[in-house]
C-alpha cells in the first residue's frame, strides 16, 4: 500500500508560507512538493474551506495563511485534508466466512482503532506555532538562526489574532 504524504507535505508548505511576506503561487508550491500545480490547488482547497488559507487570483496572487498558528493543530490540518488513512496496514478480507480470519480481523481492528485514536490525539496536541518553533530551534542550532529563524508572519502581526 502506498503511503499518503500529503499531511507532511502540506505542513512543510504551511511553515514556509508563515515565513513569507506575500502569497505563494501554486506553481511555487508544486515545485517544492515535486507535483503538479493542479494537485496543489486541489489539496489547498480543503485548507481554504476550513479557513486555514486564502487564495487570491491574478498577478501577485497566490495562497496565504489566514489562521493563527498558535490555534491550529496538526489535527486541524489532517482534518482539512479529508482525514487520509493513518495506517498503511489493514485487514485481509479474502474469505469473509472464515472464523480464523474473523478472529484475526477483530483483534487487529481493535488495535488499529486504538493506534489511530492515540495518533489523532497527539496530532491535536501540536500546533503549527510549536512546529515552527522547532524548525527555528533547529536552524539556530545549525548557526543559521540569525537570518532565517524569525517569528512567523502571523505571529509578527500587531498582536491581534488573525481570523480563521
Amino acid at each position: 500500500m502506498r503511503r499518503d504524504g500529503r499531511l507532511s507535505g502540506v505542513l512543510h508548505l504551511l511553515l514556509h508560507m508563515a515565513e513569507r511576506e506575500g502569497p505563494m503561487t501554486s506553481e511555487d508550491m508544486a515545485k517544492a512538493m515535486d507535483t503538479n500545480p493542479v494537485v496543489v490547488r486541489r489539496t489547498m482547497g480543503g485548507l481554504r474551506d476550513r479557513g486555514l488559507v486564502v487564495s487570491e487570483k491574478g498577478h501577485g496572487g497566490g495562497w496565504s495563511l489566514s489562521c493563527n498558528l498558535a490555534e491550529v493543530t496538526l489535527r486541524h490540518v489532517y482534518d482539512a485534508l479529508g482525514c487520509p488513512p493513518l495506517l498503511a496496514i489493514g485487514n485481509r478480507s479474502d474469505t469473509p466466512g472464515c472464523l480464523v480470519e474473523a478472529a484475526v480481523n477483530e483483534t487487529l481492528g481493535g488495535s488499529f482503532r486504538a493506534a489511530e485514536a492515540l495518533l489523532l490525539a497527539r496530532l491535536g496536541e501540536v500546533t503549527l506555532e510549536a512546529l515552527g518553533a522547532d524548525v527555528r530551534r533547529r536552524l539556530a542550532a545549525r548557526g543559521r538562526g540569525k537570518t532565517t529563524a524569525r517569528k512567523p508572519r502571523a505571529a509578527r502581526a500587531s498582536g491581534e489574532e488573525r481570523s480563521r
